[in-house]
């Protein structure tokens, strides 16, 4: 039977892009799930070896909406199930507020919008083993959990990327952005575009050009080393 991850997106027209299709091309069938406009989500993770919940343009401090309590919810039922995690942007947003931790605005407004440094933490390697620029688009950050450990800093949003547990990740930024999606998001966009600290189209254009290849083999190395035991699993229940 096929490895089945489940992949959580939040608009009709969103695309899993890199991400998704790495892990495709890894052998898992995706499961994709937009529970904004009325999908289901499980209510266990019987069915599912991991989860991604990806990026959005509303906040994780959104109870107001009954599908962000949902994912809430269900980063509760996958934690505490050890299913392998990886939350991008909102994701890692809604695993911290799950696991009690604050999502905030920086406090003067700033936004990351385009290419910024990440740095690795002492714990950060091997997934982290040289400072990288990686692609953001984000105006809330989160507070580190209680118990996680930080891989990696940025110097406006201090967390970038964390690590709960053997299997749960929450990063801020986006490895999963085609260029096709780059220009996609600065043209629907563009408004943000003018916001304290955002890079200019033509900025993260250019940054794309100097920077996407270190971001893509991060997204391999990461994938190398998230995916492997379910895919000794798969070979196990082949058996």
């Amino acid at each position: 039977m096929p490895q089945k991850v489940l992949l959580v997106l939040h608009q009709a027209t969103s695309d899993p892009g890199r991400v998704g299709e790495a892990i495709r091309t890894r052998g898992f069938e995706l499961d994709m799930r937009i529970p904004a406009i009325g999908d289901p989500l499980p209510k266990t993770m019987d069915e599912h070896d991991a989860a991604v919940i990806f990026g959005g343009p509303m906040s994780a401090n959104d109870d107001h909406e009954a599908f962000i309590r949902e994912e809430t919810k269900l980063v509760d039922v996958i934690l505490k199930s050890e299913t392998p995690y990886l939350g991008i942007c909102l994701g890692a947003q809604i695993m911290a507020r799950a696991l009690g931790a604050r999502v905030a605005e920086h406090e003067e407004g700033f936004r990351e919008i385009g290419y910024y440094q990440l740095t690795p933490t002492e714990n950060g390697s091997p997934l982290f083993n040289q400072p990288m620029q990686a692609y953001q688009w984000h105006r809330e950050g989160f507070d580190l959990p209680q118990g996680a450990t930080l891989l990696a800093s940025g110097e406006f949003f201090p967390n970038q990327a964390c690590q709960v547990g053997k299997n749960a990740f929450g990063i801020q930024f986006h490895p999963e952005v085609t260029e096709a999606m780059n220009r996609r998001w600065a043209k629907k966009a563009a408004h943000m575009l003018s916001d304290p600290g955002a890079q200019s189209a033509e900025v993260q254009l250019e940054g794309r050009r100097k920077y996407d290849d270190e971001v893509r083999n991060w997204l391999d190395r990461f994938l190398d080393h998230w995916l492997p035991p379910l895919a000794q699993q798969q070979t196990a229940y082949g058996s």
